[in-house]
């Protein structure tokens, strides 16, 4: 099923969370959504908080395209850009994989399906997503997403993994129980 319309437009936060449980393919490789965290131009870790940018332009474009963009000089990650204005992207943390695996496993040198996409840099290199891909609209080859319909699952949310600003927000969503998470989250109480 494809996803509705103005699926991209809404609130960032309400985006991330929407987003677990979404199938994403590149080129036919890839898997369900099992760990997103939300970005917003008001949040001060967002690279759209100091305002447009050569790097961040995708994420003042449209929603529904992809903001692909390096960290640490190493790691490609993947975005999405939505929300209900200007300057705000999903980073997809994690996917459980179900399709194109083999491929997978040779572009990461590894066997183990739980490492394979659990990090957003693990991601990008199974999917072999790279800056060739920032800016590309996400309806269209080699992007798939499909809403898995009717089925619901629990949603764990906390705090963001890996920055320093605004690292309180609880905008990190992740799948419960899924083993194919970059980390788990903190138990509560």
């Amino acid at each position: 099923m494809s996803l509705p319309d103005g699926f991209f437009a809404q609130d960032v936060v309400d985006l991330a969370r929407a987003l677990i449980g979404v199938e994403l393919l590149v080129d036919g490789v890839g898997g369900t959504i099992v760990e997103t965290e939300a970005y917003d131009i008001d949040d001060a870790a967002a690279h759209s908080f100091r305002g447009p940018s050569p790097r961040n332009a995708a994420m003042f474009g449209p929603v529904g395209h992809a903001y692909v963009y390096r960290i640490y000089g190493l790691h490609w990650c993947l975005n999405l850009v939505g929300g209900s204005r200007p300057g705000g992207a999903v980073l997809i943390r994690a996917l459980e994989p179900t399709l194109g695996i083999e491929r997978m496993v040779m572009r990461r040198s590894l066997v183990d399906p739980r490492a394979l996409c659990s990090g957003p840099g693990k991601l990008a290199q199974a999917l072999a997503i790279t800056r060739a891909l920032d800016g590309n609209a996400l309806d269209l080859p080699p992007f798939a997403l499909h809403h898995p319909g009717a089925a619901t699952r629990d949603i764990l949310s906390g705090p963001r993994i890996g920055i320093t600003r605004a690292a309180d927000l609880p905008w990190r969503f992740g799948a419960a129980g899924s083993r194919f998470l970059s980390r788990p989250f903190a138990r509560s109480g």
